[in-house]
């Protein structure tokens, strides 16, 4: 029997060479980790609590590209304090402006057949390139920069088989919402999709990047393409060849499941408010007027992305009722803009150009007006994370985008003729890496006034007796339990000031209410904390008392980071759910955690925690722990 791509990978990454068994826990090596400085921040105060003198991976990166809005000097402390963090520990520091961390890992860093483990949920963007990228709680990354592996448990593995060819104003944006259309924003859990087919064989790693960064919002733990034809000649254009292995799955591989996509059967689609898997075909929304257009972020902002932008809006206006911006994904990409003329045409067409970051995805500027219809090329679009609560956004590729953007409303594609191919991507890539320093390990590490410490956390008493101080419903995701924006990410890294912005958009009294609890219990429908690997969504909670959360299921990166900070995950039925209410005293016992037992007033419930996460749960924390 033959292995799959990722099983070979694993197999390269572990100790023991045997595969370990579906949803067996096993230890992977990692080569490569990966920060951005929205999570960035907790992650070097992790690292640096352990007292080592320096990473002990192959590669370790930090990227500043989510909070580069600098209206105070928080921002710019914190960017000081990666710089000098990345300075005395051997990490790579990818300077604000360089780009999007994804973006720039896939020009210079990525390499088939490495894994790589980031503290962002969108880390997967390089599986594009034949790597095996997961995303992961900050603590998690702290953990791997020390050399230990990464914990996590062996995942089933989908052959999603893609076959034909795309029609016009059909993009890989489409054919992964095709794909979160059939198994959801809850299909993906502890599963990796490895695309495969003819039709995967012709896209190009940009596309690719598309694909395997929206698995995100599927709860995957990754997605992963072969390392082929088109990935040498990516690598060719970056100038890094020598990079470049072969790597595909036996042709008597044994995946747990597989999908069949014929490309030529997808349509535009369009991911409707609020939520990823919320996809509907765009002729359903002909008429919708719109009031802004985004194209870019790390999940549509390469150079061919852009280029594809130009071609159709050559020679064209945008309709004066749209605000149009575009946020290329990196430097480089910027560069070729400008020297191909992508760029010239984007601002004639009356494009607003923004910086090479992640921007308004992460609600950092470009915040809709009240009541308004927003078309964009990004990856979420959860109820307020544009910063405009009102505000009703939408999912769509580059080319729709564009089309849009012209028209001013969602048209009927089968009545316009438009260009796609006036722009074609150069025979060479402009490379720069003057923005990337390599670390001296001279500098002392410089903290800002806003950089506190990480809170230490008493252990697990055996029983509790907690209120349940919120009862919410089903895909809650990090941004409802810790909003990101302009007003909030400043203070990533001021554990007590971002507390006050906890459930913030659904509860502005959560904080009040938890400080008078002491200790509380939330209760959740299913898939809760889908989306960002924030772990200030488990750490602020902890923070304020929350000492277990009740839910239907977790999202897989949300479950790991509760217990990192000593809250208690437990999946309860849906019986359970329903005949508990919002201030009702419960009692918890713990007692038979061992057993994975836990009784919930007089009802016992199941529970399947490892046996190393059940004692990191017992000391309080995985820092206790370590």
């Amino acid at each position: 029997m033959g292995y799959t791509l990722t099983e070979k990978i694993i197999y390269s990454h572990i100790k023991d060479k045997t595969l370990p068994k579906k949803n067996e826990e096993f230890y992977l090596d990692i080569d490569y980790t990966l920060t951005q400085d929205a999570t960035g921040t907790l992650v070097y105060l992790e690292f640096m609590s352990m007292g080592l003198e320096t990473v002990r991976t192959k590669l370790s990166l930090s990227f500043v590209d989510h909070n580069t809005l600098q209206t105070g000097f928080e921002n710019a402390d914190d960017h000081l304090f990666l710089e000098t963090v990345a300075d005395k520990y051997g990490i790579l520091f990818s300077k604000a402006g360089n780009g999007i961390c994804h973006q720039v890992m896939l020009e210079r860093f990525t390499k088939p057949g490495i894994t790589l483990l980031g503290s962002d949920s969108h880390t997967p963007t390089s599986g594009a390139l034949g790597a095996l990228a997961i995303g992961a709680g900050g603590l998690d990354v702290a953990v791997a920069l020390s050399g230990k592996p990464f914990k996590m448990k062996m995942p089933e593995i989908v052959n999603i088989k893609l076959t034909g060819k795309l029609k016009k104003y059909v993009s890989a944006k489409d054919i992964v919402l095709e794909v979160i259309k059939r198994v959801g924003t809850k299909g993906g859990l502890n599963k990796i999709f490895e695309y495969s087919g003819d039709g995967a064989s012709a896209l190009s790693v940009f596309e690719r990047a598309t694909i395997c960064n929206m698995g995100a919002e599927m709860g995957l733990t990754s997605s992963i393409f072969e390392s082929d034809t088109k990935t040498l000649e990516f690598l060719k254009l970056e100038k890094r060849s020598e990079d470049y292995i072969e790597l595909k799955a036996d042709e008597d591989a044994i995946y747990d499941s597989i999908i069949n996509i014929n490309l030529e059967e997808v349509e535009p689609l369009v991911a409707c408010p609020y939520s990823p898997g919320n996809v509907k075909p765009l002729k359903e929304l002909i008429g919708l007027k719109v009031d802004q257009v985004l194209i870019g972020s790390c999940t549509n902002s390469s150079y061919k992305d852009m280029a594809t932008v130009a071609s159709i809006l050559k020679g064209k206006k945008v309709s004066s009722d749209v605000s149009f911006g575009i946020n290329p994904g990196s430097r480089q990409v910027l560069k070729m803009m400008s020297d191909s003329g992508v760029l010239s045409t984007l601002i004639s067409a009356g494009a607003r150009i923004l910086e090479s970051s992640c921007g308004p995805c992460i609600g950092m500027g470009q915040a809709p007006r009240t009541d308004s219809v927003s078309f964009r090329t990004y990856n979420r679009n959860f109820l307020g994370r544009s910063s405009t609560l009102s505000a009703k956004v939408y999912i769509v590729s580059p080319i729709i985008a564009s089309i849009i953007a012209l028209y001013g409303e969602v048209v009927d594609l089968d009545k316009i003729d438009i260009n796609l191919d006036e722009f074609t991507t150069p025979s060479t890539f402009d490379i720069d890496d003057s923005m990337i320093l390599a670390p001296s390990f001279k500098k002392d590490v410089i903290m800002g006034p806003n950089i506190t410490p990480i809170p230490k956390f008493d252990k697990l008493e055996k029983k509790l007796n907690l209120p349940i101080i919120l009862k919410l419903k089903d895909d809650i995701s990090t941004d409802d339990i810790m909003p990101a924006g302009a007003k909030i990410l400043p203070f990533r890294s001021n554990i007590e000031k971002l507390s006050d912005f906890s459930f913030y958009n659904f509860f502005k009294g959560f904080k009040a209410k938890a400080l008078e609890n002491k200790n509380s219990v939330i209760l959740a429908g299913l898939n809760y904390g889908q989306g960002s690997s924030r772990e200030h969504a488990s750490i602020i909670p902890r923070y304020l008392g929350i000492r277990a959360i009740l839910a239907l299921s977790f999202s897989r990166i949300h479950r790991q980071n509760l217990i990192n900070f000593g809250i208690v995950p437990i999946e309860i039925s849906a019986n359970l759910y329903e005949s508990l209410n919002e201030d009702e005293l419960i009692n918890l016992d713990f007692s038979n955690l061992d057993k994975n037992i836990v009784y919930i007033n007089d009802d016992e419930v199941k529970t399947s925690f490892t046996q190393n996460e059940i004692d990191i749960l017992k000391e309080g924390g995985l820092l206790n722990t370590i």
